[in-house]
């Protein structure tokens, strides 16, 4: 099974930059979308063989995400159970007969970290989650996790020590995540590559490849064995993240 996920930066902006080429050419399962930045019914864009499911934010033009499956679910959860973290749109969950599938948008700590307390509240709340999806069934988590985790992961760590995505209690976070049965599945699959998924508009980042991982496939441990491969499609262009990829086992 193939699974894509990509941080669209609003979707009505990569529908107009290929984004139904791009999709069609990734031949994938399951395509996790966040920051569709969508109300519904804003947009008409669906794949002949493929079931869709849409969470929004209250807050019009904010947030968002969206699941694209080849496989009907047994069930779909919008959120995670948690009112103060359900209003923008940031989560929703498929559950299969062999595993759950969760696609998040984790909230920006922003600049000055002045929405890190919230942050902060969010990771303890969806690690929660997890453990307790993971407890029934293997967990695959994926999305925009907000967070480069070590210094590999991004082009400058020294000058973002500080920063929103690279402060110590968000990598913090991240690592007790993984301390919880999860896996980078990305990272261990390749322990020392460097490659990035998420490029600021400013300073011709893209161009010099001044960029950060913060897009992943964090798997339930159990899983790790049925990792056939992943990818970080830096290549594919349209939004200011690019899409990556596991494939497991079926």
């Amino acid at each position: 099974m193939k699974f894509i996920s990509w941080n669209v930066n609003g979707l009505r902006a990569v529908a107009g930059k290929g984004f139904a080429d791009v999709f069609v050419g990734l031949e994938a399962d399951f395509v996790c979308l966040q920051e569709t930045k969508l109300q519904a019914g804003q947009i008409d864009l669906e794949f002949p063989g493929y079931y869709s499911f849409w969470n929004y934010a209250e807050k019009k033009g904010y947030s968002g995400t969206a699941v694209y499956t080849r496989y009907s679910p047994v069930a779909v959860k919008y959120g995670i159970g948690v009112e103060e973290h359900d209003t923008e749109g940031r989560a929703i969950t498929l559950e299969y007969e062999g595993f759950y599938l969760v696609c998040a948008y984790v909230p920006n700590s922003q600049d000055g970290l002045k929405r890190l307390d919230y942050r902060m509240r969010w990771e303890d709340a969806m690690r929660e989650y997890l453990k307790g999806l993971d407890s029934v069934k293997p967990v695959i988590f994926c999305g925009d996790l907000n967070v480069a985790h070590e210094e590999i992961d991004l082009k400058n760590p020294a000058t973002n020590h500080f920063n929103a995505g690279f402060s110590d209690e968000e990598r913090g976070k991240f690592s007790e995540l993984l301390a919880a049965g999860f896996t980078d599945s990305w990272r261990f699959q390749h322990p020392e590559e460097v490659k990035y998924s998420w490029w600021s508009y400013r300073m011709n980042a893209r161009e010099r490849n001044a960029g950060w991982r913060i897009d992943y496939f964090v798997v339930s441990d159990r899983l790790r064995e049925r990792i056939v491969s992943t990818d970080i499609h830096n290549e594919i262009y349209g939004s200011d993240h690019c899409p990556v990829e596991l494939v497991i086992k079926d």
